[in-house]
């Protein structure tokens, strides 16, 4: 059998892509949706909307539902007959995995993950106070941290 570079070259891009994020993780996330009114008080029964750029879901408050993890930042809007609406922006933030990714599979295994939104994720609650535009931004990892060592 005669050696080929050019299939060694496929066969080493093939297995750094096993590597992406999109194989050891779940393109899917389950995300709680809550409403509040201005006084913090929970609202029952709000019809929300979550999308991104990968599809619309709905759910009723209190509630759970999976979405499509993305790249990109999911709104939430949340509607109550006799009250304003709700609406926020939920930041998606990397997760570890991606990192190592880009160390495997270069800068494809890199796209391959922000394309099918695997390396990716929202916060898994999201609170949504009526009559307000906010955004929720993805925790800090030096927060995070923090709040781990001081209990």
């Amino acid at each position: 059998m005669k050696f080929c570079p050019r299939i060694l070259a496929a066969v080493l891009l093939t297995s750094s892509l096993s590597a992406c994020a999109s194989i050891t993780d779940t393109k899917l996330q389950p995300v709680s949706v809550a409403a509040v009114n201005k006084n913090g008080d929970d609202v029952d029964d709000a019809k929300c909307s979550l999308m991104n750029d990968k599809g619309s879901w709905y759910v009723t408050t209190p509630g759970s539902v999976t979405i499509q993890k993305s790249y990109g930042d999911m709104t939430v809007t949340c509607k109550k007959k006799g009250m304003h609406n709700g609406i926020a922006s939920v930041q998606s933030t990397h997760q570890g995995n991606v990192w190592g990714n880009v160390v495997a599979g270069g800068i494809i295994g890199y796209a391959v993950d922000a394309s099918s939104g695997a390396g990716f994720s929202y916060p898994t609650n999201i609170t949504v106070e009526m009559g307000k535009t906010k955004v929720i931004e993805p925790p800090k990892p030096a927060a995070a941290a923090q709040q781990a060592s001081n209990h």
